[in-house]
């Protein structure tokens, strides 16, 4: 389980906290949505407890949780063995995240060179098992392609093979699905509720998109500007917002009616 209690986070250059008190709680197997749009403070959220906040450039207090180990004030050394093992993280855009000149079969094995002492048969084997997983069809093929030979799709299931290879009890996901087109994000999201529904993994699913999140997650959290403004089961936020940004939130959601006013 993760606990996020009273979190504040400030950078040095900005005026106002990037995150203002937030407080979470993810139960083991749930996939909690995280929405709000850009500069609202989901993915600072999501860098305090993947142990990526660069700590010189800013001041952060409160307390996050995973099973009770602190992660927000560990040291760099603890967070090292506590990051890939026990948290896996899926970013925004797989071609950014991943190493131009290295194998994707071997990214993908990473965690298990760090955390395990797996022999470099033993890991490969899992890294094909986690690439089956995610459905990468032709997965020997794949180990050995650079990442510039795949397509967005299939970049971004080896990304999640990475995060799940080690089978980490948390997953985070920032916009994991924003650079992909509707037919391969639908793919996706039906992925994720496969790996979580097979490994028992809790997740974070960070997007600006709350049709997105609805499809995914039971429960949001909706942010802005640092804050969490609303909280709750996805369907009934939904369908009874609270809160006038999360109202504004859903009317931008594109619907057919929409569509024909443009």
């Amino acid at each position: 389980m993760l606990e996020i209690r009273d979190l504040h986070v400030k950078f040095h250059v900005r005026d106002r906290e990037a995150v203002s008190g937030v407080s979470l709680t993810i139960h083991d197997g749930e996939i909690l949505g995280l929405v709000g749009e850009s500069g609202s403070g989901k993915s600072v959220t999501a860098m305090s407890i993947a142990g990526l906040l660069p700590r010189r450039q800013c001041t952060f207090s409160g307390d996050i949780l995973l099973d009770g180990k602190d992660l927000l004030h560990a040291d760099r050394s603890e967070l090292r063995k506590i990051h890939g093992r026990e948290i896996g993280v899926v970013f925004q855009e797989p071609m950014s995240s991943m190493d131009p000149l290295m194998r994707v079969g071997e990214q993908v094995g990473e965690a298990l060179r760090i955390h395990t002492t797996l022999t470099r048969e033993e890991r490969k084997a899992k890294v094909l098992r986690a690439m089956e997983d995610v459905e990468l069809q032709n997965p020997e093929e794949v180990y050995l392609k650079y990442p510039h030979e795949l397509s967005g799709g299939m970049l971004q299931r080896a990304m999640i093979a990475a995060a799940i290879v080690i089978e980490p009890s948390l997953l985070l996901l920032d916009e994991p699905t924003t650079a992909l087109d509707v037919t391969i994000q639908a793919q996706i999201l039906t992925l994720l509720k496969k790996l979580n529904s097979e490994y028992g993994m809790s997740m974070l699913f960070i997007s600006h998109n709350l049709n997105v999140v609805r499809k995914l997650c039971k429960n949001v959290a909706v942010m802005k500007q640092g804050v969490l403004v609303e909280t709750g089961e996805t369907e009934e936020i939904f369908h009874n917002p609270q809160h006038p940004y999360t109202k504004k939130l859903i009317d931008a959601i594109p619907t057919r009616e929409r569509r024909r006013k443009t």
